[in-house]
């Protein structure tokens, strides 16, 4: 059978049973009848702490405290095996106590006690264990003797100098000082590692003025142990010298020390790895030498360093993570700099984890025929492996019991019987660590008992809220009912509200309410009850307090304050002047319904507050005297802040509206032009007045909105125009009905924090819109076009963020947050989108490199394949070369648009190396990476200013190169037609297709002389006219009238002038081309 359980304290906690018999860890109540009675199995209370290291000048005290019913007995055991406490005479038992403890005063070694201990509570319901105490001794040996020789360096060199204190227990702290113990200065230069070496980036010439010594301090003992000191001797090339530092920017220029790139001293390498455990503190250290010393930087990759737990130590040297989590693995890096370069070392960081309580078993109280379970659930990393023990052993070793059934982390318990309850271990332990925790099974009947005072007397004020209290105890756990009068049905609902724990609460007490309340405790062995009486009393009320004056001096003042009150409350009225106690005498005389001062003076100016007080609440009215000069004629009233308004009241209550009324203040000569309407309510934020609404100066009632599932409580401000008055004492509460939320939450967006998550964040709704009970909010999400289905998780109101996990990069997702409580859900949700983390964006694209001329070098690119996230834009780092020399690294950011950049050269010589990095939110990705081409001679080389580069020299060179080649052609063909008479025998010389046209395969045997040139023909006159190209070779020579023959006969009589062409024109269309020049020149 399926049923709930609720067992009470005696001040009223209810812990309750779920659905599946689940009973939650509980106390007997502590009413001496009930202690007396009930058994109960042992638990462990105080125990010591599973390594726990002892000062050996010190007594042993090894504790274990417990408590049951009856009383438990105690039991050690050590390394395993029973310790028989009493055969050792230096060994005792506290009284009622398990503690151990250990007197050396009368001798012996405390070392003679280590071990392994463990505490067993014993009764007759079961035995309940303690951890397993591992004792130690603490130990602070003696440093070795040792003789260190002088550590001879050259200056700018690195050093370290080893510390290796003994092994202490726990470890020492190390330090280091000068044998004359002044402690040694550290900087960014000179620092002490984590394992205590001293650790030089680079040694100067004055780090040998003192000696070094390692110094180890032993907590527990209280003592240092001294390292014999060492020597340093410092190799200089140049001994320090004021005047020679003059020249220099710095001292390592000064002494002539060569600068160096960076190094690791600690960690050696590129590349190293460190684990951690869940919870603790994790350190990285990366020290580097290099001159001038390097400074150290830390990142995370792929992501930033954990924000709020990190901390730089040591001149950033060390990085110090708290309270590690399974998040903080990954890798880190450190960036050792300085001006000649940069080195890397990177960390691998694993976080293990000892185990860790998901569900730790608690005490379980059931009656006979009851189910039930423990439950023991753990993490760790590795999975811890579970043991259930019974007693103190193995649940495998001990005898069987038919309603227990122990599978893996749950023990179940069917229709258990009286005479199994037990004390239950949980064991979860991996190669880290272990847990252990004690739960006991008690079976109990007890008939149900009320544990408050019977016959109580409750005063209420109207419409206030009011609780009834009823706790109780019993086994099986009783069931609680309310009843009125001692009849009619069970109060629940409405104005009434029953609580788990046996109150009943009356949410506006009313005149009807009054009467007497019996709650009656029910379960199957029985039933008590217990009887209620409550009365319902009028609030006190001033009706007429007193009002602002400003009476002359000398003069008599009545100040009034008439009240109301219920009659069988016992009225107190008392006045304060300035918030303190008013001093009543002669002169100041309280009255039934006021107060009077006679002959005020200037002393008496202030505020004076009438104070209305009942024993259940009291209200108050405050009124302000200013005191007039008599010798003033005449005077200008002064304007003041309104009086608070009072008297507030709220009347026809519903659902969502109530009218207030208020009763306005004095307006101190200022006419009041607002009121302003606050509310607060208990539940969300209470204690925070907030703004509801506002209505003219003209009105002292208004309707008000409400909203559901509120407890309000108004108070109203008056307004003039010198400022506002001071709140009115608060109305009486009125509390709504439930409804489903009609809003849901605000400003939903989703980013990522890392690449592979999607933080889904919202404002939560306000106290106004929560509308009922139990809050949730409904977040769901799904990858914008897909078909996927809605992924969906529930989190409590309080929660404004869901972080999805495992998402891939940077991928839109369509999201949803859905308010819903216990009355029903809000409407549907508006889809918002969201993108999941960023990561480092790939290089850019097709990274090309051009060079049209020396001036100028032209860079183009293509967009990342893989932007991983929003790119910004693209960063180009440059840097001029020549050789082995290299200029300034130049930075260029562009916008994410641009593809091509133009770079203006400063000199021809120099080539250049570019690095391309694209850049998102997250950082800058791969880089792609070139440099500029080789120039070529020929094309950049620009030629010397003289006169063989000279456009006209070397035009001139040309035409007398070609004059000559002509010449020498024209002497060949000469020579091979037989010299000055070019006459060509037909059967020795091949027909010429430009020579003249043959007849029947002969030639006309002509003189040279009278033939027609080449190209050329006769006019009707006989007369030679020229082609229709007017260029011949002769045009090329220097204006001369005709040309020789190599013979040096003269020919220039066949040759046609320049100005003859010009007059005769151009009559022919056969081109003329250079051979037939040639010719007619032979």
């Amino acid at each position: 059978m399926v049923m709930q359980r609720y067992l009470l304290t005696y001040i009223g906690v209810v812990l309750t049973l779920n659905l599946h018999h689940l009973i939650r860890a509980i106390d007997v109540p502590r009413d001496p009848s009930i202690q007396e009675s009930l058994h109960q199995p042992p638990t462990i209370t105080k125990q010591s702490v599973k390594n726990y290291i002892v000062d050996p000048r010190d007594n042993i005290f090894i504790e274990c405290e417990a408590k049951g019913n009856p009383v438990p007995t105690f039991s050690w055991t050590r390394n395993g095996k029973f310790f028989n406490v009493a055969k050792d005479p230096r060994v005792s038992m506290r009284h009622w106590s398990g503690t151990l403890a250990v007197d050396f005063r009368s001798g012996g070694r405390p070392e003679d006690y280590e071990g392994e201990y463990q505490c067993f509570a014993r009764n007759d319901f079961g035995t309940a264990i303690s951890n397993k105490i591992f004792l130690q001794v603490s130990k602070s040996p003696l440093w070795p003797k040792e003789n260190l020789d002088i550590q001879e360096v050259h200056e700018g060199a690195q050093l370290i100098l080893a510390c290796n204190p003994p092994p202490g227990l726990p470890p020492p702290a190390i330090f280091w000082m000068s044998s004359s113990m002044e402690p040694i200065h550290q900087d960014k230069r000179v620092s002490q590692g984590h394992n205590g070496d001293l650790y030089f980036s680079n040694v100067l010439q004055e780090d040998s003025q003192t000696d070094y010594s390692c110094n180890a301090r032993f907590a527990f003992t209280h003592t240092i142990q001294q390292k014999n000191p060492y020597t340093l001797k410092v190799l200089t090339k140049h001994p320090p010298n004021e005047t020679s530092f003059q020249n220099y920017t710095d001292i390592y220029s000064a002494r002539g020390i060569t600068e160096r790139h960076p190094s690791f001293m600690y960690p050696i390498g590129t590349i190293s790895s460190q684990m951690v455990l869940r919870g603790e503190d994790l350190l990285l250290e990366c020290i580097a030498s290099g001159v001038p010393t390097p400074g150290i930087m830390w990142h995370k990759k792929g992501g930033d360093l954990p924000a709020g737990r990190t901390k730089l130590e040591n001149f950033d040297k060390a990085l110090h993570i708290a309270n590690v989590s399974e998040e903080d693995s990954g890798e880190y890096f450190c960036l050792a700099s300085n001006k000649v370069g940069t080195s890397r070392h990177t960390i691998s960081v694993r976080v293990k984890a000892a185990p860790f309580w998901l569900d730790e078993p608690e005490n379980l109280i059931l009656a006979p025929g009851e189910d039930g379970r423990l439950v023991c659930q753990a993490n760790g990393n590795p999975k811890p492996s579970i043991q259930w023990l019974v007693n103190g052993e193995p649940i495998e070793s001990s005898a069987p019991n038919p309603s227990r059934e122990v599978t893996g982390d749950t023990i179940m318990f069917r229709d258990i019987q009286s005479g199994s309850s037990a004390v239950y271990q949980c064991n979860a332990s991996n190669e880290h660590g272990y847990l252990l925790a004690n739960a006991f099974v008690s079976v109990l009947d007890v008939i149900p008992r009320i544990l408050a005072p019977r016959n109580q007397l409750i005063k209420v004020i109207l419409n206030n809220r009011t609780l009834l209290n009823c706790p109780f105890f019993g086994s099986p756990i009783p069931t609680l009912r309310w009843f009125k009068n001692g009849q009619g049905s069970t109060l629940h609902g409405g104005n009434y509200k029953a609580h788990e724990n046996g109150t009943l609460e009356i949410i506006r007490a009313r005149k009807e309410d009054q009467g007497t309340y019996t709650c009656v405790a029910t379960n199957l062995l029985g039933k008590a009850q217990n009887q209620v009486r409550l009365e319902i009393k009028d609030p006190t009320r001033i009706v007429d307090g007193p009002k602002d004056a400003v009476p002359k001096k000398g003069s008599t003042v009545y100040l009034v304050c008439r009240t109301r009150h219920d009659p069988t409350l016992r009225l107190t009225v008392s006045w304060l002047k300035d918030d303190v106690p008013l001093y009543l005498g002669t002169r100041i005389r309280k009255e039934d319904d006021g107060l009077t001062i006679y002959g005020v003076s200037e002393k008496d100016q202030g505020y004076y507050t009438c104070v209305a007080s009942t024993e259940l609440d009291k209200d108050t009215a405050r009124a302000h005297l200013t005191i007039l000069d008599p010798f003033l004629n005449r005077m200008t009233l002064p304007k003041a802040r309104p009086d608070r308004p009072r008297d507030l009241e709220l009347t026809d209550l519903s659902e969502r509206s109530v009218r207030l009324t208020w009763i306005p203040g004095d307006d101190n000569n200022s006419p009041i032009t607002d009121y302003i309407v606050e509310f607060e309510e208990d539940r969300y934020e209470p204690g925070r007045w907030q703004n509801h609404s506002r209505y003219p100066g003209s009105v002292n009632s208004a309707v008000l909105r409400l909203a559901p599932y509120v407890n309000y409580q108004f108070r109203v401000i008056a307004v003039n125009e010198v400022g506002s008055s001071y709140p009115s004492l608060p109305s009486e509460r009125y509390h709504t009905n439930g409804a489903r939320p009609e809003y849901n939450p605000t400003g939903v967006k989703g980013a990522g924090t890392a690449k592979n998550n999607m933080v889904i964040s919202w404002t939560p709704l306000s106290a106004t819109q929560v509308y009922g009970p139990n809050l949730r909010y409904i977040v769901k999400w799904r990858r914008r076009d897909t078909r996927e289905s809605w992924s969906n998780r529930t989190v409590k109101g309080d929660i404004s963020q869901y972080t999805v996990t495992q998402t891939p990069i940077y991928t839109p997702y369509e999201i949803k947050v859905q308010a819903v409580n216990d009355y029903g859900m809000a409407p549907e949700a508006d889809t918002v989108i969201g993108y999941s983390g960023e990561d480092l964006p790939s290089g850019p694209r097709y990274f090309r490199i051009r060079q049209p001329n020396l001036e100028t070098i032209t860079l183009e690119w293509e967009h990342p394949e893989h932007p991983n996230g929003n790119l910004i834009g693209y960063t180009l780092r440059y840097q001029a070369f020549n050789g082995s020399k290299t200029g300034r690294t130049v930075v260029e950011n562009f916008s994410p648009n641009q593809t091509r950049f133009l770079l203006q050269r400063t000199d021809p010589i120099s080539r250049y190396r570019f690095n391309l990095r694209s850049r998102s939110q997250i950082g800058e990705g791969e880089p792609a990476i070139g440099e500029s081409p080789l120039p070529l001679n020929e094309a950049y080389t620009k030629p010397p200013r003289d006169i063989a580069t000279q456009g006209w020299f070397i035009g001139l060179m040309c035409a007398i190169a070609l004059l000559v080649l002509i010449l020498l052609i024209v002497c060949f063909i000469k020579r091979s037609r037989g010299g000055k008479y070019p006459v060509r025998e037909n059967k020795d010389v091949p027909l010429d297709p430009d020579d003249q046209k043959v007849d029947n395969g002969s030639f006309d045997y002509s003189d040279e002389d009278n033939k027609p040139l080449q190209g050329s023909q006769t006019s009707l006159d006989g007369t030679i006219k020229q082609q229709e190209s007017d260029d011949s070779l002769v045009d090329y020579g220097e204006g001369g009238e005709g040309q020789f023959n190599e013979d040096g006969s003269f020919i220039g009589q066949y040759t046609v002038k320049k100005d003859k062409e010009e007059t005769e024109g151009n009559e022919s269309s056969e081109a003329t081309s250079p051979v037939n020049a040639i010719y007619s020149l032979a």
